[in-house]
């Protein structure tokens, strides 16, 4: 870790000097060669599984001592589970089919002209983000496979362990072949460096924050590259009337406590007033022996009184932890309207067995994935089938949802002639 003062605009156009010349150069390798280079990264990961516990310790004291949430020590931490499920997203994505070089559509006009739309990398991708260093691989490998080059720039918490993981990877690719500029650690915490870093226009050819609201906005309103992003996970299940109040129960407790820390847990639930009177008590128990503390408006707390008097601002709450906002509504329209005022477009469900209220709410909430009778947990690459995903995106253009390899390319025509000529 790089703890001097730096020159900060040489710094910036070192690193992305670099980054550039090693995307064009990865634009060239063959899938092979990039597969390769994952596997072998794969393997230098569980190799260096204690060196890596190691340097995470040195963030968790840090974390600890700096008073950071058990949510985010939770996602902080690296546990053998989670190096080897790091290793395994990096075989995975190695195992998936190459977006670069797909002929995405192609057609013939009248004059003979041939033109294919084809997939191409987009260049150097700038990544920022907080807390959980395995996003270090996961990004590295996306990146990599798809024909781009990285910068990381992880959050101060996670400094050591990214380090790690970074030069892990770097080393391994190289041994392969590949420049091992193609993954890009940041080695400062001076958060100087990012507003340096979203003014290169240019050498970076796109940015994608991943991290809270605050980190998220200064990156939308600083950088002159576009950037792919979302603000808040804001996610919400509704149980609809005729409810299967079983499946409904078990679906609300995993999205809310499976993982709390994360963007596509559950911070409101949404129930029909002729389900609540069943509903409402049996999931209040099951929330509270979880630990989850229960926020609710007056005809939420009418039935279960212990719960807390939900405020305003709760609607519109990125919780990350144990807490749990809930609203009795009177139809799925009003479910449809209240996602509509309070969501972010993240992860929104509905539990019902009516077709009809599937088939509304499906239409009605414009969210990057709308789940019906399943967890909000699912909106994930890896549970896509994507293998890994460098995050979720809430924007409309160029990508919604997890973005993974194909969201990590752009396109070019290729036309070919024999001759022809504009008249």
């Amino acid at each position: 870790m790089t703890t001097e003062r730096l020159d900060l605009a040489r710094y910036a156009d070192e690193i992305t000097g670099q980054a550039r010349r090693a995307a064009a150069e990865l634009s060239l390798m063959t899938s092979g060669a990039k597969d390769a280079a994952l596997g072998a990264a794969a393997r230098a990961i569980r190799d260096s599984a204690a060196a890596l516990k190691a340097e995470n310790e040195k963030d968790l004291v840090a974390g600890r001592t700096a008073g950071l949430s058990t949510a985010l020590l939770d996602r902080l931490e690296l546990t053998d589970r989670r190096i080897e499920d790091m290793a395994a997203g990096l075989e995975t994505v190695a195992a998936l089919r190459d977006p670069v070089g797909e002929v995405i559509t192609g057609w013939r006009l009248p004059n003979g002209l041939r033109i294919q739309k084809v997939r191409v990398p987009i260049g150097v991708i700038l990544m920022i983000y907080e807390s959980r260093p395995n996003v270090t691989a996961d990004a590295a490998a996306l990146t990599l496979k798809s024909g781009n080059a990285c910068i990381l720039r992880g959050g101060k918490e996670a400094v050591h362990s990214n380090l790690a993981i970074a030069r892990i990877l770097q080393k391994a690719i190289a041994e392969e072949g590949l420049p091992a500029a193609a993954i890009n650690i940041v080695e400062t915490t001076d958060r100087a460096l990012v507003g340096n870093l979203l003014g290169m226009t240019g050498r970076i050819d796109l940015v994608i924050p991943r991290g809270g609201k605050a980190l998220i906005a200064r990156v939308a309103s600083e950088s002159t590259i576009p950037v792919l992003k979302h603000y808040e996970g804001i996610c919400h299940t509704y149980v609809d009337e005729g409810a299967d109040l079983e499946m409904a129960e078990q679906i609300c407790l995993n999205a809310k406590v499976q993982r709390p820390g994360v963007c596509n847990a559950m911070e409101t639930m949404l129930v029909h007033e002729k389900e609540a009177a069943a509903f409402l008590p049996r999931i209040c128990r099951s929330m509270a022996a979880a630990g989850v503390e229960l926020r609710g408006d007056e005809a939420a707390r009418t039935i279960c009184p212990d719960m807390k008097e939900a405020a305003e601002e709760d609607w519109s709450t990125e919780y990350l932890d144990l807490i749990l906002s809930i609203k009795v509504v009177k139809s799925v329209e009003e479910a449809i309207g209240h996602i509509g005022t309070y969501g972010s477009g993240h992860s929104d469900a509905i539990v019902s067995r009516s077709m009809e209220s599937i088939e509304k709410f499906t239409e009605g909430v414009d969210s990057s994935a709308v789940f019906v009778n399943a967890s909000t947990r699912f909106n994930d690459g890896g549970q896509f089938g994507f293998g890994a995903e460098i995050g979720i995106s809430t924007d409309k253009l160029h990508a919604r949802g997890p973005v993974a390899l194909e969201e990590l390319t752009s396109y070019k025509y290729l036309v070919y002639g024999s001759g022809q000529l504009r008249e």
